[in-house]
């Protein structure tokens, strides 16, 4: 009726088009047009101009409101938000902004975290500005952030989440910025001001940057770098955090460890490990019930906790917490009581293998479907394996060593999703039980663990490639039932017991150098823990060492100053 002025009582001029239309059909979706029509019919007008607004999407929009229908494209996305905006179309405002999500890459993600703040979009703007802080060097090389003004520059380069392999890309950054325009090069001080210098190494700063004509020849830029180096000396010596100039930008990942065996129960602590400082911090929620020998996977901003026990009861049940709203959830209850389950995510769903029901070691398996939220049973392993753990790697899953009731196992298998079958692989080159197990450079690493008579500080690698094991550096210290989770490229050892006590201390390794490091030790000793790592999430500085009082201590402390609970 519209298309043929049937009924139309009003006439929209756009640019040099007309459009027909019921004023009772626009005034029931916009209040803007509402009122424009109740203003304009007081002089009995029935032709009305419009103004900032093209008549191609003006077409568009009065296509939504008869229809409710409408194809937003990448061209029309932003003249069609502002459009909607204008005339108060909410729901359609809300399905532009939908679809600029849909479409965030490193190619727009700066115009649309801009255009957010324009047309107010705060979950919009905030997914952009997720987006340049996770994907900045994909970022930096794009048109974009040359349009850049020189504040909204300096609100990315001076945000702790900016997440950077190497500081020196955020001074490479500015340089590329600068260089553009030759006004902007009179920017370069202040913005080199927020550049973590001191996270840089020594020589880069020396053959790169101190070189370079926009630092060499201007002199607060030689005063920044070097307070920079004088800032950086003094953390190396004392580990002082007191100056801004050393301030550590977040990190990409944490590793939480979750619950454990302390002081002779369980325990529901959580510590979070953040690499960037080398500390822990306690992210507990003690209304959580205890619990040791479980297993617990990060998927989609939660963390699962499956199974276990609490020193009376092994548990089927399976808990959630929410990483962003700090709440857990009872999840559906598996098919049996695991305690001593190894778990893992493969292909966006849970499995959980093995363990320990109170009475029997346990062969069989069984996955959780996320969206469908339950839990089905698959194929039952080949052996009997409680206190084992597994990794995923390549799509399938590895699951090493355990205790089948009667002997520690040398024995490792591997499940395929697609065939829904195990298959034994090569054995370790040890019996390994209370094992720790992780994927890392496309191999699977077992560490540590019991092999009937002593705690293992030894190491050993699957490639799956040639099915053979091989042993790698061994860790400095001998552990069984540690936690394990892969960091900044590097592998974590958490706590564990020495085949003494429960212990407290962490190590680290380089796969590229093939070393164990230690590093800062947690704050309780304890066992019969587990690690999953976290990334990904809106409120990542909840798991980390406040950025903020950072600068007013000193965490240069004793590394032993922690007290057992043992």
């Amino acid at each position: 009726m519209r298309r043929r002025s049937i009924f139309c009582d009003a006439l929209l001029e756009v640019e040099t088009d007309k459009f027909p239309v019921h004023k009772v059909i626009l005034s029931s979706s916009s209040n803007v047009f509402r009122a424009r029509f109740m203003r304009w019919n007081q002089n009995g007008s029935k032709r009305f101009r419009i103004g900032g607004i093209s008549s191609e999407i003006m077409a568009l929009v009065l296509d939504y409101i008869y229809t409710e229908s409408i194809t937003i494209s990448e061209n029309n996305v932003q003249d069609l938000v502002m459009a909607a905006d204008m005339l108060d179309l909410v729901d359609l405002v809300q399905m532009c902004f939908q679809f600029m999500r849909g479409q965030l890459c490193a190619d727009n993600c700066i115009g649309i975290w801009r255009f957010s703040d324009f047309v107010i979009s705060p979950e919009t703007r905030t997914l952009a500005w997720r987006y340049i802080m996770n994907h900045f060097e994909e970022v930096v090389v794009c048109e974009e952030f040359q349009e850049l003004t020189v504040q909204e520059l300096i609100s990315i380069i001076e945000a702790d989440e900016l997440y950077v392999n190497n500081e020196s890309l955020v001074f490479e950054a500015i340089l590329h910025w600068s260089h553009v325009l030759e006004e902007r090069k009179g920017e370069f001080p202040q913005l080199l001001t927020k550049v973590r210098l001191c996270q840089m190494p020594l020589e880069y700063i020396q053959t790169k940057v101190i070189p370079n004509t926009l630092v060499k020849n201007n002199y607060n830029c030689m005063t920044t770098v070097s307070s920079s180096m004088q800032a950086a000396c003094d953390v190396a010596e004392s580990r002082l955090y007191s100056n801004p100039l050393v301030r550590p930008r977040l990190p990409e990942a944490i590793l939480l460890a979750i619950g454990g065996w302390s002081g002779g129960q369980p325990t529901n602590i959580i510590e979070a490990y953040d690499y960037r400082i080398d500390r822990w911090v306690s992210v507990t929620d003690h209304q959580e019930r205890p619990r040791a020998y479980h297993g617990s996977v990060f998927f989609k901003g939660s963390v699962y906790c499956i199974g276990g026990f609490d020193r009376v009861e092994n548990f089927s049940s399976m808990r959630r917490l929410d990483m962003v709203t700090h709440t857990w959830h009872e999840m559906p209850p598996m098919y049996h009581r695991r305690c001593y389950v190894s778990a893992t995510v493969l292909q966006d769903r849970i499995y959980a293998m093995g363990g320990f029901n109170g009475q029997t070691r346990l062969s069989t398996a069984e996955v959780f479907d996320v969206e469908a939220n339950r839990w089905s049973q698959i194929a039952s392993m080949n052996e009997q394996r409680s206190d084992a753990n597994c990794a995923t790697l390549n799509g399938k899953i590895y699951i090493c060593g355990g205790f089948n009731g009667t002997e520690c196992l040398q024995t490792a298998e591997c499940y395929d999703p697609e065939t829904n079958r195990w298959t034994m692989i090569a054995p370790m080159t040890s019996p390994r039980t209370a094992v720790a197990v992780v994927a890392h450079a496309g191999q699977i690493y077992a560490v540590g663990g019991f092999e009937g008579t002593v705690r293992l500080c030894s190491v050993e690698t699957y490639n799956p490639g040639d099915d053979t094991w091989q042993e790698v550096a061994s860790m400095h210290n001998p552990r069984s039932n540690c936690g394990i989770g892969v960091v900044d490229d590097r592998i974590f050892a958490v706590g564990g017991f020495n085949g003494v006590t429960t212990t407290f201390s962490v190590e680290s390794y380089d796969h590229l150098l093939n070393i164990w490091t230690e590093v800062y030790h947690m704050d309780v000793f304890r066992s019969a823990l587990n690690c999953c790592v976290i990334s990904g999430l809106p409120n990542m500085s909840d798991y980390t060492v406040s950025r903020d009082v950072l600068m007013l201590l000193d965490i240069g402390s004793d590394p032993l100053d922690a007290v057992e609970l043992d």
